[in-house]
């Protein structure tokens, strides 16, 4: 062979060399590339984060990581706050308002497991419990539907939270598929933040004013309703005469029965109490099982279900055993006695009480036409269970609910759901024992307050004024029998501080009533009772969270005249909260049909 064909053949042999090492050295560079580096690896970013596909791992690692930072956008997810119990992890899934709403404190995810929920709530609330974020929980779920709202009405009425930090809530607008306007409210809750002078501190969040709250009634009963009902009764006609009459309604200016300051609207109430009393029939469902259904808890702080349910099954006025003529249907259940029944100590989860209750609710859209016509709107509960909002998930969210815990960031829909008294009631036989209270010359107290420490605001009042001359705010007082102690500070007490605990509702509210006591509110969205007809602001002071600080001075500069016509108007409300064996006219039995009724004859569809 010829020099010059021997230098061909060398040259073609280094090449062929140079063409195995250089692949030798590049699988060796992809086997660890796939064995021992992270995720995140030089190979990847080569062809642009997972846009190329190489052996099905990279586009699937893209995806699940943009998935990851979906779940943990607070604009897209989850509720996490604490609570009396556990942490709290809310899973929005659906967008449609039938089938979700922000719910109370403890966990509930039907899709993972209880870890699961744990470990990830960690990643998006710092001050929940530990853990990380589990590769298999990626997927994001839209942030729920509540009550409808534009953005123009109520940004003047948020209150800015005592500790300002990043955006707390936002209200994200849509329209639904009938054209109704739907708020979507989420809410983070951050690491709560010190306050200064080495006082106590409240977690931060946007607030409702009682002002907005007004505004949102409002609203609610002048915005078009979309629910499209399968066909139209003679009680819906009687529905549609109700409301016009009620719309048009003479004037009482001097009724005997009625203080016209206490009301919205007194002409409207009289006449609407007065249709209710003659046309109002409501079905029970006689179907479910005790102590579930049809049994009922007269004592204690969930009383008012118990009573609500005993006097509406013995009723012999409004109820009914013909559905063809009923224009509100009952589900009597006790959402206590679901809770004692069903509940699984130590578990963390409701799961099996809300599947509970949405099975009863199916088993009734089988067996009958009522629930399926209108889907569920004209029927309605009455729950004082502080879960009651989440056991009342999913399909029964279009019920009329009569919630105790009446939070409107927790689901609480203003202008359909009512808020329910909490009355703590010491005697099923004689619930009216020690009602009344003294004059107001005979009032030395300023302002009272005495209870567990529960929850962040307690503590916080505590902190500040629990040293104060004037005022005298405790925590729980030593037991007394009769707890004569703490009733006979509320008869002496011109004002009496009705502090949110875990939840917004308190007993307080009603005893401040009872005993003749101007109620001064500190729990933020928190809706009142009877908020459809009463006139709240009348007879009661609402003082904002973060204004504890200043609730002395909120105090004393309220007129001594002004005052003495509070604490009379809170004489003359004083009927509508008493309970009685044998209902009577005007009172709370009355006052919570009343207002189911209302908002039924105002949320149905003008013809």
């Amino acid at each position: 062979m010829d020099p010059g064909s021997q230098f061909i053949c060398a040259s073609h042999l280094k090449t062929r060399r140079s063409f195995w090492v250089l692949g030798i050295t590049f699988g060796i560079f992809v086997a660890i590339q796939f064995s021992a580096l992270p995720n995140s690896s030089t190979i990847s970013s080569l062809f642009s984060a997972g846009k190329f596909t190489l052996f099905g791992r990279w586009d699937f690692e893209a995806k699940n990581q943009s998935a990851s930072r979906t779940a943990g956008n607070p604009k897209n997810t989850y509720l996490v706050k604490d609570s009396a119990s556990s942490s709290t992890f809310e899973d929005s899934r659906n967008s449609k308002l039938n089938n979700s709403s922000p719910s109370v404190p403890e966990i509930f995810d039907s899709s993972a497991s209880n870890k699961q929920i744990e470990e990830f709530s960690s990643s998006i609330a710092p001050h929940a419990s530990s853990g990380s974020v589990p590769q298999q929980l990626t997927v994001a779920f839209p942030p729920a539907v509540s009550s409808p709202i534009t953005t123009s009405q109520i940004n003047m009425d948020l209150v800015s939270p005592a500790m300002s930090v990043q955006n707390h809530e936002k209200h994200i607008m849509k329209t639904d598929e009938k054209g109704s306007l739907m708020q979507r409210n989420v809410s983070l809750l951050h690491n709560n933040s010190s306050v200064g002078h080495g006082k106590s501190s409240l977690p931060t969040s946007a607030v409702y004013s009682i002002s907005a709250m007004n505004k949102l009634l409002l609203q609610s009963q002048s915005l078009p309703r979309a629910v499209i009902v399968k066909w139209n009764s003679t009680a819906d006609q009687e529905l549609h005469y109700a409301k016009s009459q009620i719309q048009d309604a003479p004037v009482h200016r001097n009724s005997t029965e009625l203080y016209a300051p206490l009301y919205r609207n007194v002409s409207m109430f009289k006449r609407s109490y007065e249709l209710m009393d003659k046309v109002l029939k409501v079905y029970i469902y006689k179907e479910g099982e005790k102590p579930i259904f049809h049994e009922s808890i007269v004592e204690g702080i969930y009383a008012s279900e118990g009573w609500f349910l005993k006097l509406m099954e013995s009723n012999k006025q409004y109820a009914t055993d013909d559905p063809a003529k009923a224009h509100l249907f009952y589900l009597p259940f006790s959402s206590r006695l679901l809770q004692l029944t069903l509940y699984v100590r130590h578990s963390h989860s409701r799961n099996n009480l809300i599947e509970y209750m949405k099975r009863y609710v199916g088993m009734l859209g089988q067996k009958y036409p009522f629930w399926n016509r209108t889907n569920g709107e004209d029927h309605f509960l009455a729950a004082c269970h502080d879960w009651a909002p989440a056991e009342t998930r999913g399909p029964m969210l279009s019920c009329l609910r009569a919630l105790c815990n009446a939070d409107i960031n927790v689901g609480f829909e203003i202008g359909k759901d009512v808020a329910l008294p909490t009355v703590y009631v010491r005697s099923a036989q004689n619930p009216l024992k020690d009602i009344g209270g003294k004059p107001p010359s005979q009032r030395p107290i300023l302002a009272f307050f005495a209870g567990y420490m529960h929850g962040n605001v307690r503590p916080l009042l505590l902190d500040y004024w629990g040293k104060d001359p004037d005022m005298r705010i405790f925590g729980r007082m030593p037991h007394v029998k009769g707890n004569k102690n703490y009733i006979e500070h509320m008869k002496s007490s011109k004002y009496c501080i009705c502090a949110k605990g875990y939840a917004v509702h308190s007993p307080r509210v009603v005893e401040s009533i009872f005993y003749e006591c101007v109620p001064v509110i500190i729990s933020d969205n928190y809706v009142p009772p009877f908020f459809e007809v009463l006139n709240w602001e009348s007879f009661a002071v609402f003082v904002l969270e973060k204004d504890i600080p200043k609730l002395k001075d909120i105090l004393l500069s309220i007129p001594e005249e002004k005052y003495l016509e509070m604490q009379k108007r809170v004489k003359e409300v004083q009927k509508h909260f008493l309970w009685h064996a044998d209902p009577v006219k005007y009172d709370m039995f009355h006052m919570i049909l009343h207002s189911v009724w209302y908002n039924r004859v105002f949320r149905i569809q003008s013809p």
